[in-house]
């Protein structure tokens, strides 16, 4: 089996626990209170550095009712294809960022999103899961 085989075979759980050491290391390196976009660059490099399939800035076209909004979304990160990292950097998350992560993940038919808060000063306090369970409202 190639590397590539085992990356994609990878459970939730480890493919969670792989991304939550990425940031811990890019934190413990540059530390809080720095711009998120360059937290993003690091991230990047640090997933890229251990092998983790990602794309940065992915475009999610935004429909209603069979039409294109025009103006998709741009996920921070989207690691191996099932995982959304909604990167932070600010002193407390919005009431918003968990139910925004939520929507991006419905947009996106994902099941799992992180929100990584770079600007925490433990970074184990500024990592939040977010689930979709993939309910659709009813009418």
């Amino acid at each position: 089996m190639n590397t590539e085989s085992q990356r994609s075979q990878r459970t939730e759980e480890e493919l969670t626990s792989a991304i939550i050491a990425a940031a811990i290391e890019v934190h413990r390196t540059l530390g809080p209170g720095l711009l998120e976009k360059v937290y993003e660059r690091a991230f990047c490099h640090e997933l890229k550095l251990r092998g983790i399939r990602f794309e940065s800035q992915c475009p999610v076209p935004v429909l209603y009712k069979g039409v294109s909004l025009g103006d998709d979304l741009r996920l921070d990160i989207v690691v191996d294809g099932r995982v959304i990292v909604d990167l932070k950097a600010k002193r407390d998350l919005h009431e918003c960022d968990k139910p925004q992560l939520l929507s991006y993940l419905r947009l996106a038919n994902l099941h799992l999103g992180l929100i990584i808060n770079f600007h925490a000063p433990t970074l184990a306090n500024g990592v939040h899961r977010v689930i979709n369970g993939f309910d659709t409202p009813t009418k």
